[in-house]
């Protein structure tokens, strides 16, 4: 199948995008470009997935991205979804006890995943796309940029033959020790923690009390991770200490005596494996440059107490694709691409605090320190207001974007992303929000229309919510669970101008006009490649 007909591309044999990488965040680059019908052909140097579970938990935000590829509902059978979680001192008590709380974006607001599984779903959403090519045990050596495209010198690894392939663009998701990125001398600024940890995943054979609860165990002697996974799994964590052994510590022996502090015996777990981690703070200096664009690990690295690292890979991935694929269609000038790097860095970096504020509670190892936590901790936990703070899990920023591709004058809309509510369509059929948006550029109306001619002439769609209980109609969406309209009201909008990843473009108030189309916007007739869950 031919791409689209693109600006930039040398001739017909090339691709819109090669994705160098096949991890989470590449996967979901090709299930993304594939439903847009755009050609892409995906790098690998692995053969099969990598049969370690790094990432063990993701978000709502992160599956309603993957609803947009038609694959949330084949992924969530095999996720576990809202499970509890403590912090619990030296002695097993809970200082702060947490559950998360949905965002609105129609989905559980944490799920814990076991990532092999998770990607082979995620690879098996690509297969329905004769547009993608996926080249496994094949690794980019080289890039070189013109002004027409990129071209990757590749190397099968199976065989070590060498071809040349052209891309208008390329998205490098290779993970943190990106040669792509050292290709194109990019700095990663940061640092890495002294402290190793040792990753135990193991299949539950036996189950104890509690082991579906995730356990932030601070315990200044040894703190540990004790999380659930899906599937018969349970994973923990344990940090490698002065004086540890730590090829010793990887062994079934080791791992035994390590988890039978909790009780855990060795007719309870069989040891999968045991691999050795550090854990490390950092930013690429640009993510972007030319034509290539560093996205997931490639382009930053956060600690995993807040289980951010593969989301934010995610994130980055809806951020850039409707992006590519909107220039590689003529739909929007390229340099549009700039704010990718705008929106997505100050994210990830927040996330990053974050998560690195979290971990200094689970972490610290002085005494007197962990008794005051222990003692004080459950005291603010009982406040009003602060207390919910601490226990609802509100550690991740929400979807907005402070700057980027968005119209000035700027409301309390802008630059946010609409929740996902269910509501009814035309037909009378109930949907998400998202499956009745269709990934484009769209008006949404909460209020009689008011004529937005600007938006008008470019045959932009224009939708109306109406309030529950209201009759299905054309041209409208019921707001069946009252919370699209609610949401709008609060933020002084009627009437809303929506990117394609449902991120509000312009708002306006009731009775005026909203801001005027993007500088060089034509949107163009598409045929996107249908997706089948």
């Amino acid at each position: 199948m031919s791409g689209v007909s693109a600006r930039g591309r040398a001739d017909d044999s090339a691709y819109d995008v090669a994705v160098i990488g096949y991890g989470p965040t590449g996967v979901t680059v090709a299930n993304l470009l594939g439903a847009r019908g755009l050609r892409v052909v995906v790098l690998e140097r692995d053969a099969e997935v990598f049969s370690r579970a790094r990432a063990i938990s993701t978000d709502e935000e992160v599956v309603r991205i993957w609803q947009r590829a038609g694959l949330a509902e084949r992924l969530k059978p095999d996720m576990l979804p809202e499970r509890p979680l403590d912090f619990v001192d030296a002695r097993g008590r809970t200082f702060i006890s947490a559950r998360p709380v949905p965002r609105g974006h129609g989905h559980p607001p944490q799920m814990f995943i076991y990532q092999p599984a998770l990607e082979k779903v995620l690879r098996e959403g690509t297969d329905r796309y004769p547009n993608v090519e996926v080249l496994l045990r094949h690794e980019c050596l080289r890039l070189r940029q013109d002004a027409a495209g990129v071209e990757l010198t590749v190397v099968g690894t199976a065989d070590d033959s060498v071809r040349r392939l052209r891309a208008a663009y390329v998205v490098a998701a290779d993970g943190g020790s990106s040669l792509t990125r050292a290709q194109l001398n990019v700095g990663y600024e940061g640092r890495t923690y002294e402290d190793r940890w040792v990753v135990i995943d193991t299949k539950m054979l036996r189950p104890w009390p509690d082991h579906d609860r995730l356990r932030f165990r601070c315990d200044p002697a040894r703190p540990a991770v004790d999380c659930p996974t899906p599937l018969g799994h349970h994973r923990w964590e344990f940090p490698i200490l002065p004086g540890d052994d730590e090829a010793y510590l990887t062994t079934d022996d080791a791992v035994y005596a390590l988890v039978a502090r909790y009780g855990i015996g060795r007719d309870q777990i069989e040891v999968l494996r045991a691999t050795v981690y550090s854990h490390h703070v950092r930013f690429a200096a640009r993510f972007r440059v030319g034509r290539v664009f560093l996205a997931g690990d490639a382009a930053h690295a956060m600690p995993p107490w807040i289980g951010q690292g593969m989301a934010a890979g995610v994130r980055d991935a809806a951020n850039l694709c409707w992006k590519l694929d909107a220039v590689l269609r003529g739909e929007l000038p390229e340099a549009v691409l700039d704010s990718y790097e705008a929106e997505r860095k100050p994210h990830v970096r927040e996330v990053t605090r974050r998560a690195v504020r979290v971990g200094r509670v689970i972490t610290e190892r002085r005494s007197a320190v962990t008794r005051v936590r222990d003692r004080v901790l459950p005291v603010l936990n009982r406040l009003p207001g602060l207390g919910g703070r601490l226990q609802d899990s509100h550690w991740i920023p929400e979807a907005r974007y402070a700057d980027g591709f968005q119209a000035r004058p700027r409301t309390k809309a802008s630059g946010h992303q609409i929740p996902q509510p269910w509501v009814t369509g035309p037909d009378g059929v109930r949907v998400r929000l998202d499956d009745a948006l269709g990934s484009r550029w769209l008006l949404l109306h909460g209020g009689p229309p008011v004529p937005q001619p600007t938006w008008a002439c470019l045959d932009v769609p224009a939708l109306t919510i109406t309030p529950a209980g209201s009759r299905p109609a054309e041209g409208t969406l019921v707001d069946s669970d009252g919370v699209l309209l609610p949401w709008m009201t609060r933020r002084g909008v009627t009437t809303l101008a929506l990117r394609p990843d449902a991120y509000v473009y312009a708002a306006a108030a009731a009775g005026a006009r909203l801001p005027p189309p993007p500088a060089g916007f034509a949107p163009a007739p598409r045929e996107t490649t249908s997706i089948t869950s």
